[in-house]
């Protein structure tokens, strides 16, 4: 992949202010403000619980479902059968929960994952059987199907595609933000725009933390349409990289439970950026419960696990740091830019 150079960040950024950035996945939301409350809650609760004594930063939320579903999860709606009722809000999590024992799953979900890309992938990242994978997105993840559909949006511009719209959305809060020190996360869905925008529309804009939770990146039809894609934009990698901008750390968590992550190990299909960047995959506990129905899915549970909230405190006291220590931080990233990242997994 062509990237553009990665330099390392001047003096005078010393003083960066810090942002959070959330993407949230597939479905229906509650109105935005309410989603960015509940996020933010989830992380104030693993940062807690974790006894960890820094505040959060600004979080801010880069939302999308309104583009595609016009009306948004109402927190009034009782009745259970509305289509605008939330039946997952956010909760804390329950003292006695018990995640159970998924070794065996994990042997199985890691065989089938392999399997799996090296039946639907070709070498060049091109896609075996489509109608298979077609008709399970069309049945089970209709958002994405519309994303990576042509379907004609009219915007004040004029016409748009559904995924120009929502890449747009992403893009101008990272433009807002491109002199700040930024931690992204993508959670489900998010996880693709959040890639799709870092590789193809802002390379440039630096990101400290590239957070992924519950992603399908992994799956071989995400991974055959972004192939797709930087071979329309000539880009003739047969590998697919980390993208170009970020610059410190990309974490991937997933629940051995979550179908969503199904093939967790994205370390093995995205490849070092110019900054020695590539995932870290970590299989976490997702403990979120709703009316004691568990969802190993759901962002509320990824934002509030101990690795993500270890990571998350790692990222806010780096913002605490002192003239001299920054100093030291900037010199070592200008004489080493390219310090490798180990990808491992995390049990």
């Amino acid at each position: 992949m062509n990237e553009s150079p990665v330099l390392p960040a001047h003096p005078k950024h010393f003083f960066m202010s810090q942002v959070i950035i959330g993407v949230h996945g597939l479905g229906n939301k509650p109105p935005a403000l309410l989603l960015e409350s509940w996020w933010r809650s989830s992380m104030k609760e693993g940062l807690r619980l974790g006894k960890y004594k820094f505040s959060l930063p600004l979080f801010e939320m880069a939302p999308w479902s309104d583009i595609i579903h016009k009306t948004s999860q109402d927190p009034s709606v009782e009745d259970p059968e509305s289509p605008y009722f939330i039946d997952e809000k956010y909760v804390e999590a329950q003292p006695d929960f018990h995640p159970g024992d998924y070794s065996t799953r994990k042997k199985v979900v890691d065989f089938l994952g392999r399997q799996m890309n090296r039946v639907f992938l070709n070498e060049d990242l091109t896609l075996n059987y489509s109608f298979i994978t077609d008709a399970i997105i069309s049945r089970y993840f209709s958002d994405l199907e519309i994303y990576y559909s042509e379907i004609p949006l009219e915007t004040n511009g004029g016409l748009a595609t559904y995924r120009e719209v929502i890449r747009k959305r992403l893009l101008d809060k990272l433009i807002e933000h491109r002199k700040d020190d930024i931690m992204l996360i993508g959670h489900s869905m998010g996880s693709i725009i959040a890639f799709d925008v870092l590789t193809f529309l802002a390379p440039e804009i630096r990101i400290n933390t590239l957070v992924t939770m519950g992603s399908p990146l992994g799956l071989p039809v995400v991974i055959s349409r972004i192939a797709a894609e930087m071979r329309q934009k000539g880009i003739s990698d047969t590998r697919l990289k980390s993208p170009p901008g970020i610059t410190g750390k990309w974490y991937n968590y997933a629940d051995i439970l979550d179908i969503v992550a199904f093939n967790y190990r994205l370390a093995d299909y995205y490849d070092e950026n110019s900054s020695g960047i590539k995932p870290v995959d970590h299989l976490v506990v997702n403990d979120y419960e709703f009316n004691n129905v568990r969802n190993p899915h759901k962002a509320y549970g990824y934002l509030r696990t101990p690795q993500f909230s270890a990571v998350l405190n790692e990222f806010i006291s780096s913002g605490k740091l002192s003239v001299r220590e920054r100093v030291m931080q900037w010199v070592l990233k200008t004489l080493y830019p390219f310090r490798k990242s180990p990808a491992r997994i995390t049990d």
